[in-house]
């Protein structure tokens, strides 16, 4: 409930959590302040490069993991549908998930039913690979598929609009629903910047008439992850 209500701040705050791994990176992190900018400003930290799928597999990104609680018997997608719900589930055994109510912000869709749920890794596996991951350790990568240390690295919405979007990138795909689309911008740029991930041209331009346009009030926090 807590990173959905963050969320509701939607275009207008954008705030991503340092990934806390163990207690001395927790003690770390705690010194961080998240950099905090307009997504104009933003935009023009990405770093612009061309892209290489060469290699990509998805399984070169290990996912789903135990994740941020080893303990609780659930794994990333599970703890995400958790904390993203607008109404808690019910948990059973083996972190069956019955009940509970999701708002899915790319199509605007209430959802009842979490096995109609995707979650969505906002830059892409194959994205993020052309960016700059397939130059990654394998921790990494698992690190970044796995990321509930931003509340926008992954988000749970309707599997159609999740496998209309695929891997593609703002200048391709952007949410159907309007009101989402500047939300949706400054999350991806802020993925970006929060993995050091970079962009190519048509990426950037469109980023930019976004930036430029109709989203030039949105503001974006990160954290670097070191």
């Amino acid at each position: 409930m807590i990173k959905n209500l963050v969320r509701g701040f939607g275009a207008l705050s954008l705030t991503l959590v340092p990934l806390l791994s163990s207690p001395a990176a927790q003690a770390a992190s705690a010194a961080q302040v998240a950099e905090v900018t307009t997504l104009a400003d933003a935009v023009g930290l990405v770093k612009v490069t061309e892209e290489d799928r060469t290699g990509y597999t998805r399984s070169s990104f290990k996912h789903w993991n135990s994740g941020d609680d080893a303990g609780d018997g659930c794994n990333t997608r599970a703890e995400v549908l958790i904390a993203e719900a607008v109404v808690a589930p019910t948990v059973e055994a083996s972190c069956k998930l019955t009940g509970g109510t999701w708002r899915s912000y790319y199509d605007g869709q209430e959802v009842t039913s979490a096995g109609s749920l995707d979650i969505d890794h906002m830059v892409p596996l194959a994205e993020a690979w052309d960016s700059g991951a397939s130059a990654w350790t394998a921790v990494r990568r698992e690190a970044y598929a796995n990321d509930q240390g931003s509340t926008v690295s992954l988000v749970a919405v309707t599997a159609r609009t999740n496998r209309q979007k695929s891997d593609q990138d703002p200048a391709d795909w952007m949410p159907p629903s309007p009101e989402a689309q500047c939300r949706y911008v400054g999350e991806w740029v802020a993925t970006k910047l929060r993995w050091d991930l970079t962009a190519d041209d048509r990426e950037l331009q469109a980023l930019k008439v976004y930036a430029e346009g109709p989203c030039e009030d949105t503001i974006v926090r990160y954290t670097p992850v070191v």
